[in-house]
C-alpha cells in the first residue's frame, strides 16, 4: 500500500479545499494533514501496455504516409 501525504484546509463550508470531501463542521478553519492510502496494483503486463498504446487515437498520426520518414538505409547498424 502505498501513502501520499498532503497539505489542506478545512473551509468554512466543512470541505476540505483539496479534494471536494466533506470533514465534520467542528473542524471549520482548521489546517489539516491528508494521507491518502492506495492499493498497490500489480504491475500491468508489457503485452496489455503494447495493445493499448496500439489502440490510442493519440498515436493516430503516426499512420499518415508523411510520418513514415525512414528507411532501412537510415543510421547504422547497432552490433553489440
Amino acid at each position: 500500500m502505498k501513502a501520499y501525504e498532503m497539505a489542506a484546509t478545512i473551509g468554512a463550508n466543512g470541505r476540505l479545499i483539496w479534494p471536494d470531501l466533506h470533514i465534520d463542521p467542528a473542524l471549520s478553519q482548521a489546517q489539516v494533514r491528508v494521507i491518502v492510502l492506495v492499493e498497490d496494483t500489480p504491475d500491468i503486463p508489457e503485452q496489455d501496455w503494447l495493445k493499448s498504446a496500439s489502440h490510442n487515437p493519440a498515436f493516430d498520426f503516426l499512420k499518415d504516409p508523411e510520418e513514415d520518414i525512414y528507411t532501412l538505409n537510415d543510421g547504422k547498424p547497432f552490433e553489440s
